[in-house]
């Protein structure tokens, strides 16, 4: 099995015990989310569960690319369950993480982690190449540290007093291995042992699982930390090959340092190592040096000579940009990753608690009083309060606080309890639109970005065609027109989008448009090409897909090309692109059946009235410029100042429905969408619960 270490770790924490799945029963999904929702499938038997369950089952897979060389899919981590931060179901969800964790795993002999049942008491996983260890946090005081406490405690446990970064060390004893890296260990904070529907999972400095409140879920299995360290390698079908594929691509496709025609951090395969924080005050004025994940072509981190919000990249370094500083507001990035918090949720539910005080609502009804100290906002005092308060769900000082214990559970959860869920979405000052969960893009114009969360489970946050939004914006907002003529970029990422090439009013944001069939097409393509390409072979986000290109003629970039070559080097098969786009619509399909098992129903699957009642008000501009077709000319329009029309949105799910052959009155999976995909099986399942669409419910 080139490309793959052949098995797959299962450990049962409720009976302590350590098996294998041989990878080979789950290949066909190739790897990542693929793999995790088949696994997932199979081994939970009740999809109705709660996320706190201990049945629920925690996948962490890996893809064939991960730990080899291709750029920017090398090192990260795909993590699969039922979620809870969703409301008002924690849906069967994912999320993912870069740094060390994938390219370890592998090297150590597995394609993946699968985490079941719940231990009696605080433990930690240890794997040491096929030696795997279920061991207690009390010895090494693991259970209450902060997330790099409890990394750096790992590290020095295994590599041994003498162990100094560096060094050759012997993880097996003398007669095994040997290498010179230290674990790559990701751990909990407080907010996942005091389950946080908050928690994420940290590993290294800022690479984080943020959404879907795994912190929590491993906090409720007493899980702390999974530390994984290999001595191996990983098996390549044309070595040779992969080594030319990835010097073609670099040398058409990436960045020349002397010749850079694209500087500072962005959203780009051609991007040079840059840093994508967005500090209020731009750069720190002190030394640094990039930090990129494992087998990375661009570094999009960095480190810091102080140290303060080291490796912390995009969100996690504006969840307080009240600070009164720069320093102040880089160090409240290390607060939530060491306290292991979701940067995105703190964010948004700061600025929900900002909005009670000045409507005057706390301690009004059923809102408890509000144990923040305001005199000090702004300062790193009220940011280390507001993150303990979270974490530790009391009053940020360690006394008991409802408040506290309210906001740990979920901001959203919250508004629920104190009645005002409901006005507060209406109004906006609780702005989490879609599934209880915080805006994040501007649904009212990046509709695919939008429409790809609803008909989900999480805010997608793949940037895909982000790239062009901010270009487009940041020139037509000075008056001046985009480098790339809008009717070109539509028909530059179009031609790329097979099944559906060619179709250039698939990327035409027009309100004449957004609800129609070629939409319709966006979306599906958008949702099959992320599963498979970004979250079964794990190219990251932030780097791929590579659809313009600075560097390459007329701007066509390797996307449709660069991918299967590598596939071919490492696995040995002739896998085209459009098969990934096929499979992808597999899992896609899976992913929804899921959904369906646990209660998802057409009715569900509505914004907030906010979007649907008032026009955007930007967030990460102002207006979103799109590409669109209006009266027949191709351009860049603002479309943030819109609102959605929820009957046409309606009947937009009815084309989506009907586009996956789902029944149009349920939105549950049909057989005849399932079974050509060889998943029948799942339909079994449907029909055995009543859930299977065509049939008289």
């Amino acid at each position: 099995m080139n490309g793959y270490a052949g098995k797959i770790l299962k450990v049962d924490l409720t009976r302590r015990k350590i098996t294998a799945i041989p990878t080979s029963k789950y290949e066909k999904w190739m790897g990542g989310h693929g793999m995790g929702s088949a696994i997932f499938f199979d081994l939970v038997k009740d999809k109705t569960i709660d996320g706190f369950d201990p049945a629920n089952v925690v996948t962490m897979m890996t893809s064939p690319f991960s730990g080899t060389l291709v750029p920017g899919a090398s090192a990260r981590t795909e993590v699969q369950g039922i979620g809870v931060q969703s409301y008002p179901i924690g849906w069967f969800t994912r999320s993912n993480f870069g740094g060390r964790f994938a390219p370890m795993l592998k090297f150590a002999g597995w394609d993946g982690v699968v985490i079941v049942g719940k231990a009696s008491s605080p433990v930690w996983i240890d794997i040491r190449d096929d030696n795997v260890q279920i061991r207690d946090c009390k010895p090494l005081g693991l259970w209450g540290k902060l997330t790099w406490d409890c990394q750096q405690a790992i590290w020095k446990y295994v590599a041994g007093k003498s162990g100094k970064y560096g060094d050759w060390i012997s993880p097996t004893g003398k007669k095994g291995g040997r290498t010179t890296q230290h674990p790559a260990v990701v751990a909990i904070g407080p907010a996942g042992e005091n389950l946080s529907r908050l928690g994420c999972l940290i590993h290294d400095a800022s690479a984080a699982a943020g959404q879907g409140g795994f912190g929590g879920i491993w906090g409720s299995k007493n899980l702390k930390a999974v530390s994984v360290i290999g001595t191996g390698e990983i098996a390549i079908s044309d070595p040779k090959a992969l080594m030319a594929t990835r010097l073609w691509q670099k040398a058409n496709y990436s960045f020349d340092v002397d010749r850079l025609k694209t500087g500072g951090g962005s959203f780009e395969f051609h991007a040079p190592p840059a840093a994508i924080p967005i500090w209020r005050e731009g750069r720190p004025k002190r030394p640094q040096r990039p930090k990129a994940c494992v087998g990375c072509h661009s570094a999009c981190r960095a480190r810091y000579d102080d140290t303060l919000g080291n490796e912390g990249s995009c969100m996690a370094t504006t969840f307080y940009p009240f600070a009164r500083s720069l320093d102040i507001q880089r160090a409240s990035t290390n607060l939530i990753n060491q306290y292991g918090l979701n940067a995105v949720e703190m964010a948004h539910g700061m600025g929900y608690v900002l909005g009670l005080i000045r409507y005057g609502i706390f301690g009004r009804g059923k809102v408890p009083r509000c144990p923040l100290d305001f005199n000090k906002f702004g300062s790193l005092k009220f940011a280390e309060q507001f993150v303990k308060m979270v974490a530790y769900g009391d009053d940020g000082r360690g006394n008991a606080s409802q408040f506290g214990k309210d906001v740990s559970g979920g901001f959203v959860w919250a508004a629920e309890k104190w009645g005002r869920r409901k006005e507060d979405l209406a109004s906006g000052v609780l702005s989490f639109p879609y599934w209880g969960l915080p805006i994040h893009k501007e649904p009212r114009a990046q509709v695919y970005w939008g429409y790809g969360t609803i008909l989900g489970d999480r805010d997608i946050n793949e940037h895909d065609f982000d790239w062009l939004k901010w270009l487009a914006s940041g020139y037509k907002s000075r008056g001046a027109n985009p480098p790339i003529p809008a009717k070109y970029a539509a028909k530059l990422i179009t031609d790329k989008m097979k099944p559906y090439q060619g179709d250039l009013h698939m990327f035409d944001f027009s309100e004449s448009n957004i609800y129609s069939q070629h939409m319709v097409k966006l979306v599906a393509w958008h949702r099959h090409y992320t599963r498979f390409w970004k979250q079964s072979m794990l190219m990251c986000d932030v780097r791929w897909p590579d659809f313009f290109n600075v560097h390459a003629p007329l701007g066509v970039g390797s996307t449709g090309i660069a991918e299967p070559k590598y596939v071919k080097a490492i696995t040995g098969k002739d896998f085209s692109f459009e098969d990934g786009i096929e499979l992808g619509k597999k899992i896609w399909n899976l992913d929804h059946a899921i959904w369906t098992l646990q209660g998802r129903h057409r009715d569900m699957v509505h914004f907030a009235d906010i979007v649907y009642n008032k026009v955007g008000t930007g967030t990460d501009v102002p207006n979103a410029y799109m590409v669109g077709c209006e009266n027949g000319k191709w351009d860049y329009y603002p479309y943030t100042k819109r609102t959605l029309n929820r009957k046409k949105f309606d009947e937009f799910k009815t084309l989506f429905y009907k586009f996956h052959k789902w029944d149009t009155a349920t939105g549950y999976p049909t057989r005849a969408a399932l079974a050509p995909l060889g998943l029948g099986y799942v339909a079994d399942e449907l029909a055995k619960k009543g859930k299977l669409g065509g049939l008289k419910q």
